[in-house]
């Protein structure tokens, strides 16, 4: 296979691989901050979550439910309400795929300085 087919096929690899809900999810400033919230009170309910945030309420539960559709968080109902909490295996996981798909294409599509595919 030349290098200009190797090139666009590692091209459409990185590009799959970086465009997804979970990059979406961890990109946004909100996003960020509520996980660093997160990190810091451990479970908790999204009065709990939103309490030192400008946003309304539903504004940061809408944010929990991106997380929670990228799998960056899940959540359990007890009684009436709903506990969110950091899916830490999840996300290594996911961030471990990520490196491994990148890893592989280094190679081929930018070794670095001094590198050659």
């Amino acid at each position: 296979m030349d290098t200009t087919t190797l090139r666009r096929e590692a091209a459409c690899r990185v590009s799959g691989a970086l465009d997804t809900a979970f990059l979406r999810a961890l990109c946004e400033p909100v996003r960020a901050d509520i996980l660093t919230r997160m990190i810091q009170i451990g479970r908790a309910d999204v009065a709990t979550i939103a309490a030192p945030f400008d946003q309304d309420r539903s504004v940061i539960s809408r944010h929990l439910q991106i997380l929670r559709d990228a799998g960056v968080v899940f959540a359990d109902q007890d009684g009436r309400h709903v506990y969110y909490e950091i899916d830490g295996p999840a996300v290594l996981a996911r961030l471990r795929s990520l490196t491994l798909e990148i890893g592989a294409l280094v190679a081929t599509c930018c070794p670095g300085p001094g590198g050659r595919p």
